[in-house]
């Protein structure tokens, strides 16, 4: 009978397992379509215009805000119902992140609106109506993130299942059209910096498909023109960031929730102040040398080897500072004895595979500067910088995830068998009172988990009952007060001792690096790109062979600090 019990369960789940391969492959093949319309229009296919692919974009968009919509009446008419909730997704400051992001992608939006009207006498009618839609999509994407990104859907889950991952693609698309069209403004400068540098032998015809008429309010025109390229370093993190949070959602559909009390873990400045201040001043350097450099490079051969030469030198530094932070945590770690946290959780996994995923493509870069300068018969003095930069470029990140991923996965603090022993025998003994607020701070995680600390105070005590011996039983009870309250405040001593110091160091380390993590996703967002201005990838490899191979991997690496920030942040709370 046991097998036949066991098959309704089985037979429930198959349909859901269907739904989740069926809506996967929708939304791979949606995606799919988009990439193709996409490149056919970056390459001048023939019949192929940028009107298709914002008309394909624009439709994706109104079926997900639909969807929303639906979703979010349903919600208002079953408010009262309980729902499970997934406590790890959409964490707070993961919100304000977002939000912060879409705001910037707003006043984007309302430069597209402002450039569609200055050129509205040769530009299609999908360029006016795509920044407009795309704004209606991002605020009420946001709120619907803020609403219902902890979700766990249990009812309609096949059409939720559909609807959820349209929405995780579509943002993928407009992901990959923003760095599409921000490439493209790169790679003319870029173009123009390599002349400077002496490589004019490199020849190739780009096309930013500028408009083909005059611009109504020149001023205007210029302003919204080059701002545009400066926002999108943002939109495209907005909509990264919101593919997988909704990836989230996707995953908890029909998910069974363990219901268990998940400790809050706000962000505090106190106790991080030295990681802080030099974080700081790493950030305030970089956006320094950051500045000095675009406006260096490209103004002579001179100027644009002094600006590559001095990132190479910083980002060095930088790098070096950040191996030896990230090795210190690792020692730390095994210094200490706690158990990993090996339940099931999407958003932690999801963290895990987008650290190492997005890493590929720095590796990448890396590598074929390695190669490159391995390979090439002259080498500028510049050129050697990027050797070492390469090479610490692999193994920061190397350590830095493992350091993130083993954070995420380490248990919280729980309370050490010796300090309940510890509580028994003092009950035992009628001199509780003592002990009492010593033992609610052991136990909201404030005491130290090395063994080594409790048992000496056990000794200290049972000396003391040695010494006790030989007087009266008033003297005895006077004394083993006396005791009792010494071991207490030997007890407190140990334990913040050790909890301060290893939680100090490790906290100022978490945000040491997530200024550090910003500060070098700076760089490349903002068009600092030495992977682009060197110049001798493209003799080794061939220039348009290397250009593809940086605009396949850019979009992960800059991806990959921004998302390592967040990571940073949480392991700052959590620590």
């Amino acid at each position: 009978m046991e097998p036949a019990a066991g098959c309704p369960a089985v037979g429930g789940s198959y349909p859901q397992k269907n739904a989740e391969i069926l809506s996967s492959q929708y939304g791979i093949n949606l995606f799919l379509a988009g990439l193709l319309l996409t490149f056919a229009w970056a390459v001048h296919a023939v019949g192929i215009s940028k009107s298709h692919l914002l008309s394909y974009l624009i439709t994706l968009m109104l079926i997900q805000l639909l969807w929303m919509l639906w979703y979010l009446c349903r919600s208002c008419t079953q408010r009262r119902l309980i729902r499970d909730k997934d406590t790890h997704a959409g964490a707070r400051w993961l919100k304000c992140g977002i939000t912060l992001f879409a705001v910037i992608t707003l006043i984007l939006d309302s430069f597209k609106i402002g450039y569609y009207i200055d050129f509205s006498n040769c530009l299609s009618p999908t360029e006016g109506i795509f920044p407009v839609t795309h704004a209606v999509h991002t605020i009420l994407q946001v709120y619907f993130l803020w609403c219902h990104a902890k979700d766990v859907i249990q009812s309609f889950k096949t059409l939720e299942r559909f609807g959820v991952i349209h929405s995780v693609f579509t943002n993928l698309l407009l992901w990959t059209n923003g760095v599409l069209t921000e490439s493209k403004h790169q790679l003319n400068e870029h173009k123009e910096r390599l002349i400077t540098l002496g490589f004019g032998n490199i020849t190739i015809v780009l096309d930013d498909h500028a408009p083909q008429c005059n611009c109504t309010t020149t001023t205007l025109c210029s302003i919204f023109s080059q701002g545009i390229y400066y926002l999108y370093p943002f939109n495209i993190e907005y909509h990264i960031l919101a593919s997988t949070m909704l990836y989230v959602l996707w995953k908890n559909i029909g998910r069974k929730v363990e219901h268990h009390q998940q400790n809050k873990t706000p962000f505090k400045f106190h106790g991080i102040t030295v990681g802080m201040i030099f974080g700081l001043i790493v950030l305030t350097s970089t956006i320094a040398i950051v500045v000095v450099y675009l406006i260096q490079i490209g103004g002579s051969k001179i100027k644009s080897e002094l600006a590559l030469t001095m990132f190479y030198l910083h980002a060095i530094f930088v790098l070096a500072l950040m191996c030896t932070a990230g090795i210190i945590a690792l020692l730390i770690y095994r210094l200490e004895d706690r158990s990993l946290d090996n339940s099931k959780n999407p958003a932690r996994k999801l963290d895990a595979e987008l650290l190492v995923g997005t890493a590929a493509g720095s590796w990448l870069l890396s590598w074929g500067s390695i190669l490159a300068i391995i390979c090439a018969q002259g080498h500028p003095k510049y050129t050697w910088y990027n050797l070492p930069y390469s090479v610490l470029v692999i193994i920061e990140k190397y350590i830095q995830n493992l350091f993130i991923i083993e954070s995420i996965h380490r248990e919280q603090e729980k309370v050490n068998d010796d300090i309940k022993t510890l509580r028994i025998v003092t009950i035992s003994r009628g001199t509780t009172l003592s002990l009492n607020p010593l033992y609610k701070e052991i136990y909201n995680g404030r005491a130290a988990r090395d063994s080594n600390d409790i048992p000496c105070l056990f000794k200290g005590s049972i000396c003391g009952r040695e010494n006790d011996g030989a007087g009266v039983a008033k003297e005895e009870t006077s004394q083993d007060n006396s005791l009792v309250t010494h071991s207490a405040s030997d007890l407190s001593f140990c334990s913040r001792n050790s909890v301060t110091n290893k939680r100090r160091i490790l906290k100022n380390i978490a945000a040491f690096l997530f200024l550090c993590n910003l500060s070098l996703w700076i760089p490349p967002a903002f068009g600092c790109r030495p992977e682009y201005d060197n110049g001798l990838e493209e003799i080794v490899f061939g220039f348009e062979p290397w250009i593809i191979v940086v605009n396949l991997a850019m979009p992960f690496s800059i991806f990959y600090r921004m998302h390592s920030a967040a990571s940073l942040f949480e392991v700052n709370c959590k620590t």
